[in-house]
């Protein structure tokens, strides 16, 4: 039997500005901005003049000549020293790479105040040594950023890179739900500390502890000017930086660790009591692996913040993935004709199943090797409660005092053999884990990927029509090729300012998004459903129809956390709307 549902939208309503349905989500909620800096736009700009060899993207080549260009005006006195600042600096590092050399100055940029007065911070030795190396380049950067025309020349980047925002958001948006949806949790933007207060009576001194709350974000940096597939993460103090240049796929890049970092890093201070019970436990496991030669942080905190973010980066990808084998192996084994041909697909499943076991098991061993000795310990606790739907936070505690050194002492040996077949087919396909296999391979996901680029690049009348031939070769696959016309549709909207062309692709959107549930049947994947009802609710609250939006979010709750859906977004936006009409 269809599910479907009977829309209809007073288009008489006043229009206003509207943002896709990716943008609606309030990454603010989960912790994430994506901003611009202009300390380190003028950092850069001045390692520019040196002529610096970043391997840049091509827009950050275009930016490059700018940037030469508007240069050549500044004093020549101040070209020769920052010049030779750069030159010496390199002749200290001859065998680091421009990128390597780069990151430096990147980490200077967030210890100085604000443009304009970029002021480098007061020198001591909490200061990390490779910091202080390059803080006296701050002057030059001042003295740059001060030459003529250049404080306007930052001025305009940093207004292109607030649009170059807008391009991440979706890759975020993606990133911040998978995460979170897998660990059950949200993040924790704010933490409780408690300060040490001496206060004098007479002449006695009086200590007490005084609860200061401190807030914590992760700040997502668009900067052309940062390496080609180089991310850059900065940890200072409660505030998470990741620097990617443009069009860089936050869910597949290092920013995802480094989110995994910034949700995981407050749960594991929660643990702070746990940690110390077993703290002696944890540093038989990490002088084990000295001993072996392996280079260990003594620290037990890092290290169990370390390898608790590798074995949910390992583990999630394989959960993932085979989540997704699972369900092609099950829709495609009621069309085969004899048992044999069942029992093929059986045997294929669990082939890949294999593969990626394996290839877990490798990259649990590489971060084993780097310093995450319990990453394997923690990889078969989170397999433990994935089906779960418990938070995370509320299990770590008991993981932390149920550590066995004895256990973690040969986790290396016992994943040799694995380890050998899943480097041999790394040797054979290369770094990234494509699996040649019937289940997973989907040509509508190839087109439907290229076509997503199309829209990414503003192509929007091109990926309709591609969408529309779509619908004539695939007649089989009409819901899932109607959501991507819905999110083309929805996508086109943005930023336009004219009421009645905007009217018109909302509206082009809202047909498109019913015909996904008028064409799913019980076949229909769930998630696909929950995210068709989540849109239709946007654009519901867009037209000021909240009790229809809610009913619409209901509908989306009704289907529960399904792999792929909008059950989070739902929810938040429901109560968003009760809340206003209270």
């Amino acid at each position: 039997m269809k599910r479907a549902i009977s829309i209809f939208v007073l288009l008489a309503l006043s229009v206003c500005a509207f943002a896709q349905d990716a943008a609606l989500f309030d990454l603010s909620s989960y912790g994430v901005r994506i901003e611009p800096d202009k300390r380190l736009i003028a950092v850069l700009a001045t390692l520019e003049v040196a002529g610096m060899q970043t391997d840049l993207t091509p827009r950050g080549e275009e930016l490059r000549k700018r940037l030469r260009e508007v240069s050549k005006g500044i004093d020549p006195d101040l070209r020769n020293r920052i010049e030779i600042f750069v030159n010496q600096y390199k002749k200290r590092h001859p065998g680091s790479t421009p990128a390597e050399l780069e990151a430096p100055f990147i980490s200077m940029a967030y210890s100085l105040s604000p443009a304009p007065q970029l002021a480098e911070p007061f020198r001591s030795i909490d200061l990390p040594d490779d910091l202080l190396e390059v803080l006296d380049f701050s002057v030059l950067v001042r003295e740059y950023y001060r030459s003529a025309g250049i404080a306007a020349e930052i001025d305009k980047i940093h207004a292109e890179y607030v649009e170059i925002s807008q391009e991440l958001r979706p890759s975020a948006r993606e990133m911040v739900t998978d995460v979170l949806d897998y660990l059950n949790t949200r993040p924790a933007l704010t933490y409780i500390d408690r300060v040490k207060v001496e206060t004098k009576k007479g002449k006695e001194t009086i200590t007490t502890y005084e609860p200061r709350e401190r807030e914590r974000s992760f700040t997502i940096v668009p900067e052309m000017l940062n390496g080609k597939d180089t991310i850059n993460f900065l940890n200072i103090t409660d505030d998470y930086y990741a620097v990617v240049p443009p069009n860089t796929n936050l869910g597949t890049s290092q920013v995802r660790r480094a989110y995994l970092q910034f949700v995981i890093d407050p749960l594991v201070l929660q643990s702070s009591k746990e940690v110390r019970e077993k703290q002696e436990a944890i540093r038989t496991v990490i002088n084990d692996r000295r001993d072996a030669g392996g280079t260990v942080s003594p620290d037990t905190f890092l290290t169990i913040t370390r390898s608790l973010v590798a074995a949910v980066d390992a583990r999630e990808e394989q959960y993932r993935k085979e989540q997704l084998a699972t369900s092609q192996a099950r829709r495609k084994i009621p069309l085969m004709k004899t048992d044999a041909e069942k029992q093929a697909v059986v045997a294929e499943l669990e082939r890949v199943k294999s593969v990626l076991s394996d290839e877990a098991a490798l990259r649990l061993s590489e971060s084993y090797e780097d310093g995450a000795v319990l990453a394997f310990y923690f990889a078969e606790k989170l397999r433990g409660i994935e089906e779960s739907g418990f938070d995370i936070g509320n299990s770590l505690k008991d993981w932390v005092l149920s550590i066995d050194p004895a256990r973690e002492k040969n986790r290396l040996g016992s994943v040799a053999d694995a380890r050998k077949r899943a480097m041999e087919e790394r040797a054979r396909r290369g770094t990234t884990l494509v699996i040649e296999t019937t289940l997973v391979e989907n040509p509508l996901t190839t087109k439907l990927l290229d076509i997503d680029k199309m829209a990414d690049a503003g192509r929007f009348a091109e990926a309709e029509t591609a969408l529309k031939v779509l619908l004539e070769e695939m007649p089989t696959e009409t819901p899932r090729i109607y959501y991507a016309l819905g999110r083309v549709s929805s996508r086109s909207a943005e930023g336009v300012k004219d009421p009645e062309e905007l009217n018109e692709r909302l509206i082009n959107a809202k047909v498109f998004y019913e015909n996904v549930l008028r064409n799913a049947d019980q076949d229909t994947d769930p998630g696909l459903l929950s995210s068709t009802y989540f849109a239709l609710g946007r654009i519901y609250e867009f037209y000021k129809q909240p009790d229809y939006a809610v009913k619409i979010y209901d509908a989306a709750l009704r289907l529960g956390k399904v792999e792929g859906g909008a059950y989070d977004e739902a929810f938040e936006a429901k109560k968003a709307l009760l809340e206003k009409g209270q």
